[in-house]
């Protein structure tokens, strides 16, 4: 049996909120992160997590800050640029004693998690992409960038039912009214999830971080495996199968039933893919 708990930790007076499981036994291995994507939650990974603590590593899954559980700071206390959350994700990491852990990423705000790999890659064993901006090329969808626009921008993200929009369009299935409830959870409680939400995609800075992740991977050579959901309505796969296709440790997976939030509908398939990644390091 697995133990997975709900956790928080207060870093410069903000909350962040994580998952955390635990195997059986104790491991010396490497830990592994996983951040989510743009309304994905660590919630998201659930599945994932306890299959991890079964193969015998610790799991830990955060909400970023402005979602999920986690704090939803003013833009005076926190200005949600990418910056602002490398610093406070390498704070997290040095506050939970993790210096040296495979990463797992996915979606947009997800791919900060690149960046900050890039930046520190002596802490990083092995990566795992599921389904994030990987290139210039890419460009926030429709649906996010409306988020942006004043009053409109606003007033889509008080609504919670944006929530299952924009799960449901990028995974392309039906979610349970159980899931969804926790995942619309944060837009229900007050108005400022919906605020964080509109100061994140004000602040991305896309192309920006693109260009940064697109020059990072002439330097990066640690093993890399990239599960792509091949139905993703947002990202092409053409980027990935390139990177995969120059690079001779990158490897590119199709899941062909899964899109953007693969990790939602297609855990049980991607558990054994990312275990047996994970267990060639550590065996």
């Amino acid at each position: 049996m697995t133990n997975l708990e709900e956790k928080t930790i207060e870093i410069d007076q903000q909350q962040w909120f994580y998952r955390q499981a635990s195997p059986k036994n104790e491991s010396e291995a490497p830990p592994v992160v996983l951040l989510h994507g743009l309304l994905a939650h660590s919630y998201s990974w659930r599945i994932l997590l306890e299959d991890i603590a079964e193969m015998g590593l610790m799991g830990y899954a955060p909400d970023w800050l402005g979602e999920g559980s986690s704090a939803k700071p003013s833009r005076r206390e926190f200005p949600y640029t990418p910056e602002a959350y490398l610093a406070a994700l390498e704070k997290l990491f040095h506050s939970l004693e993790l210096s040296r852990f495979h990463l797992v990423v996915q979606g947009f705000v997800g791919s900060i998690g690149l960046q900050y790999a890039f930046r520190h890659p002596e802490q990083i064993e092995r990566l795992v992409i599921l389904n994030t901006p990987l290139s210039s090329s890419v460009r926030l969808p429709w649906l996010m960038r409306q988020w942006a626009f004043p009053l409109m921008g606003e007033m889509l993200t008080q609504d919670p039912l944006l929530v299952d929009r924009t799960l449901e369009k990028g995974s392309g299935y039906v979610i349970s009214d159980k899931n969804l409830n926790i995942y619309r959870e944060p837009f229900l409680k007050n108005s400022q999830a919906g605020r964080s939400l509109v100061a994140t995609i004000k602040n991305l800075n896309l192309s920006q971080a693109m260009a940064e992740i697109e020059a990072g991977w002439k330097e990066w050579d640690k093993p890399t495996q990239i599960i792509w959901g091949m139905g993703d309505p947002w990202l092409s796969a053409d980027v990935p199968k390139a990177l995969a296709d120059e690079y001779n440790h990158i490897r590119f997976v199709k899941l062909e039933e899964g899109k953007h939030y693969p990790q939602e509908h297609c855990s049980d398939e991607i558990s054994p893919i990312l275990l047996t990644f994970l267990r060639q390091q550590t065996a």
